[in-house]
């Protein structure tokens, strides 16, 4: 079962993050995606960083309508820094081998993972399904990037949407939809006393309200 492991700080979630589960899951036939909330992250600032539980709560009830799609606290339960390798061993431990995992990212989290722990690991680990809003980066780009930080042993496939290596896993790249929402809009609107109404979902506009988040 093709299974996509999604984290990040979701803080907060918003429609864009949404809309582009939907169309990942669609496009790689995945039968389950984890959306898994950072508790800390170590390669972001914490300041304006709403508390993990507010945001799991967030996007617990953000997917819990969308069919395959669920909310894991699985790094919450970890003490300190959450660190990607971990989190898919302890998928893959708890899940045992019935689940074929995708890593999914955002091309912004793909640039940055030469300061991730144990990199060469991940690549070893999972395939990685690269999220691209709109065109924002050649394929040039990208596989200069992975030529000099990753491993020059991939090579780009016929349909240019694959990277291949024959030691470790498929790197995929995914144009998504561009959206124009993004967590610091969300929490500068917020802050300005603006509306998010129809950016994110009900349950987070609530959530935000109710515990006055992001002021």
């Amino acid at each position: 079962m093709n299974t996509g492991l999604f984290g990040g700080t979701f803080n907060p979630l918003h429609n864009g993050h949404i809309g582009i589960i939907k169309y990942v899951k669609q496009a790689y036939q995945l039968q389950k995606v984890f959306l898994f909330p950072s508790a800390t992250p170590p390669h972001k600032p914490n300041s304006n960083l709403a508390p993990a539980r507010d945001r799991l709560e967030m996007v617990t009830g953000s997917v819990k309508d969308l069919d395959g799609v669920y909310a894991s606290d699985i790094e919450l339960k970890r003490k300190g820094p959450s660190f990607t390798i971990d989190t898919i061993n302890a998928f893959k431990k708890n899940h045992g081998l019935n689940l074929n995992f995708f890593l999914l990212m955002g091309s912004d989290a793909f640039f940055d993972i030469t300061t991730w722990k144990s990199r060469e690991l991940i690549f070893k680990a999972v395939p990685i399904i690269v999220m691209l809003r709109g065109k924002m980066r050649e394929i040039k780009t990208i596989a200069s990037f992975i030529d000099e930080h990753v491993s020059k042993g991939y090579s780009l496939d016929a349909g240019q949407n694959k990277f291949t290596h024959g030691q470790m896993q498929p790197i995929h790249i995914c144009n998504v939809p561009k959206i124009d929402i993004s967590s610091t809009m969300i929490r500068t609107r917020v802050k300005e006393n603006r509306s998010i109404t129809g950016l994110v979902p009900i349950n987070v506009e609530n959530i935000i309200s109710k515990k006055d988040l992001y002021k």
